[in-house]
């Protein structure tokens, strides 16, 4: 994975976070809610971890999160 790649994936986590929070949710209910692991949703949000997501799993979370896919993908400076 290249660097901006790892940046994109790092903003993406951040998202995901961001939004996660707003909606009440901890990391096990999200994770769950989408079917995945927790494990797998904690790498996905830590900062320090770039961690690649598949589209579909993007797509769910954005589903659980009651938000438009592309929000998850605009990076604010």
């Amino acid at each position: 994975m290249n660097n901006n790649r790892e940046q994109e994936y790092k903003m993406i986590g951040l998202n995901i976070a961001y939004y996660r929070k707003l909606k009440g949710l901890t990391q096990l209910q999200l994770a769950e809610l989408a079917g995945i692991s927790r494990t797998h949703m904690s790498n996905i949000e830590a900062p320090n971890m770039p961690t690649s997501i598949s589209l579909d799993t993007l797509m769910d979370l954005a589903d659980v999160l009651e938000i438009p896919v592309s929000t998850l993908l605009t990076f604010k400076p």
